[in-house]
């Protein structure tokens, strides 16, 4: 049987985490960022899967050959996932695996399911390996701002600051958690935020890196000039930016690589529709 892991034992699944895998998933055992956590056994965890509280995905963690755990997916997905996935308008699930042994089993076990996937890439820096990449310009009517407590006391002449709030809330439990373990940028147009760059998801010193530019300011290398100022951030402060994008995503793949990020691993996403 499948059980939800109450959020003081996560600690309990920390040693089945693969450290070299996605940081979401250490974030999530570790308690910085919110997630829910099922397992095949609440004292002794050997496998399990991780929601990601933005419910942006599932990540499947540890014995990936444990059969009992394997054979109750479906029964899970069915009877405590697609419930749960209703209430929050979620309409698909994509899972990915923590290693990537996981893949032949999510295609063997959710093969009845319409199964599609896609490609991962995950690209990061380290201070010794980074060399200084060009710095985009952008027009005189745009300003880069690091983000600060001053942006949510109330007094701040910023426009759209639920903007901001609503992405924050998106991968954090609260502003103020974000601000105690995040860092990120924002860029300001006539006292309106129009590009956001910030820290999604923690682990450890990694930053995985969560970016957008409104719409009608796409296009004037705002993404690219707010990664730049994010990563010599992280790293001049002993920090790993991190930044994991659809391999599709042509225009992510390229802010990434242009800021002088390396390509450091890849993995298989999964998805199939609740409908």
């Amino acid at each position: 049987m499948i059980l939800e892991l109450d959020k003081t034992a996560f600690n309990k699944c920390r040693r089945l985490i693969n450290e070299q895998g996605q940081i979401e998933a250490i974030a999530v055992v570790d308690n910085i960022n919110p997630g829910r956590i099922f397992v095949d056994d609440v004292n002794n965890p050997t496998s399990g899967v991780i929601w990601l509280g933005n419910n942006d995905g599932f990540i499947f963690f540890g014995n990936e050959q444990n059969e009992e755990f394997n054979n109750e997916l479906n029964h899970f997905i069915n009877n405590v996932i697609i419930p749960e996935a209703k209430k929050v308008q979620l309409k698909w699930f994509e899972g990915i695996g923590n290693h990537e042994r996981w893949n032949k089993v999510i295609e063997k076990t959710f093969e009845h399911r319409k199964l599609g996937n896609w490609n991962q890439r995950v690209y990061s820096i380290k201070q010794g390996d980074y060399k200084d990449s060009y710095e985009p310009d952008i027009g005189q009517e745009y300003k880069v701002v690091k983000i600060c407590d001053s942006f949510f006391d109330g007094n701040s002449s910023i426009k759209n600051i639920g903007f901001l709030q609503s992405k924050i809330s998106e991968f954090w439990s609260s502003t103020e958690g974000f601000l105690r373990n995040g860092i990120g940028y924002c860029v300001l147009n006539d006292n309106e935020i129009v590009s956001v760059c910030f820290s999604g998801f923690v682990a450890g010193n990694i930053h995985c890196i969560d970016i957008e530019t409104l719409k009608g300011h796409q296009g004037k290398k705002l993404a690219q000039k707010i990664a730049y100022s994010f990563v010599k951030d992280c790293l001049k402060n002993n920090m790993v930016p991190y930044w994991d994008c659809m391999e599709m995503n042509q225009t992510s793949v390229a802010v990434a690589e242009k800021i002088g990020l390396r390509n450091v691993f890849n993995y298989v996403g999964y998805d199939f529709s609740f409908e």
